[in-house]
């Protein structure tokens, strides 16, 4: 067989939008935030507070990871109003786990400003752009999905998408401003919030990173790096560097009726706002404090193992102690009854440090009516 020849090019061609939303209509992804293209077609219009809290939450988080989150979310509060109703500090709790944490500030405060415009969102990219959390890409998500507007929806698929129907070879960090230049020239008049979510769609589960399904894609005869013979190789990405490790040391203080003491982050800064368990610093010294001798009182302090845990910019490894205590709450803790302890506020990292101090503490179902002691 002869080499492929690398250096011809496919390009998209004027029916490339109408065949990527007749695959859409018959291959979409079923999500709870979405209306089908079945719906839309019947004059069934999206919730702009269901995309805006789905985009929300989508941003460095994955769709399975999402969907049970923005379930319990509507539940709760089932429109902006009701969310701008709703302590911060419940948001704070429902949103434990989801990871980074300033989103969550920041959906309570776009919530809050909504409501007070009388519930009603912005329907232009440029109008979305002044709400607290909401950036470039979230802007032209819900102006598609929600109002329809003709945005260049650009996402991490759109991304490996565009790269490869066109072979881009200059590296993803460098390249988006070509990207999003080459999208906003193939968004169609007709459907575009569709559009948008077609090509989500078709890079989430057909143009994947790995091993892509070039024969079941509807553009594949516009695919520029089908015609290289290695679409993997798209997009181009510089080598990146190690994360930087930092250490320090968690302790599980409990009570004989199994209470946990907690206290709360600082609002601002690295998990701002959450629950922790008492902690030492964090720190990228060797001879940082990771013993007991660092606890932040005295007690009968057991290692009961070590935790890893990677942030966005660093890598963190916990030591573990454990000790059962029987003196009140020191000043800015509070004790969390058992039953409490997975309804509260915990980050991933703290819920691991936990579980690696009394396993299964974490999931012992919460009720509604229990109230935490003063």
């Amino acid at each position: 067989m002869a080499p492929l020849d690398q250096t011809r090019k496919a390009s998209p061609k004027a029916d490339t939008a109408t065949r990527l939303l007749a695959w859409y209509d018959a291959h979409h992804r079923d999500l709870p935030w979405r209306v089908t293209p079945g719906a839309f077609a019947r004059g069934i219009r999206a919730d702009p507070y269901r995309v805006w809290l789905s985009e929300v939450m989508l941003q460095q988080t994955t769709v399975e990871a999402v969907k049970a989150y923005f379930r319990n979310f509507v539940e709760k509060w089932p429109t902006v109003e009701a969310l701008a109703a709703a302590p911060a500090e419940d948001v704070m709790k429902a949103w434990a786990g989801l990871g980074y944490y300033s989103r969550a500030r920041n959906l309570k405060a776009c919530a809050d400003l909504v409501a007070q415009r009388g519930g009603r969102f912005p329907d232009t990219e440029a109008g979305l752009r002044e709400l607290p959390g909401i950036g470039v890409y979230t802007a032209a998500a819900i102006a598609a999905i929600a109002f329809d507007r003709r945005a260049a929806v650009v996402d991490g698929n759109v991304e490996r998408v565009m790269t490869r129907l066109h072979s881009i070879e200059t590296p993803l960090s460098e390249a988006k401003p070509e990207i999003r230049a080459l999208v906003e020239k193939l968004v169609p008049q007709a459907r575009p919030g569709d559009f948008a979510q077609a090509m989500m769609d078709l890079g989430a589960t057909i143009c994947t990173p790995k091993r892509p399904r070039c024969m079941l894609c509807p553009l594949r005869e516009d695919c520029s790096a089908i015609l290289s013979g290695d679409p993997e190789r798209f997009p181009v990405r510089l080598p990146k560097d190690d994360k930087p490790l930092r250490r320090g040391a968690a302790f599980v203080a409990e009570r004989d009726d199994g209470a946990i003491l907690l206290r709360k982050r600082p609002e601002k800064g690295l998990l701002g706002g959450m629950t922790e368990v008492p902690t030492t610093g964090w720190t990228a010294r060797v001879d940082g404090a990771t013993t007991a001798d660092a606890a932040p009182f005295p007690a009968d302090w057991r290692r009961t193992g070590q935790i890893g845990h990677v942030f966005t910019h660093f890598a963190l490894e916990l030591e573990i102690f454990h000790a059962r205590i029987t003196d009140d709450a020191p000043a800015g803790h509070f004790w969390s009854p058992a039953h409490e302890i997975s309804g509260e506020a915990l980050p991933t990292v703290m819920k691991k440090a936990i579980e690696a101090a009394i396993p299964g503490a974490t999931k012992k179902p919460s009720p509604h009516s229990a109230k935490r002691p003063a």
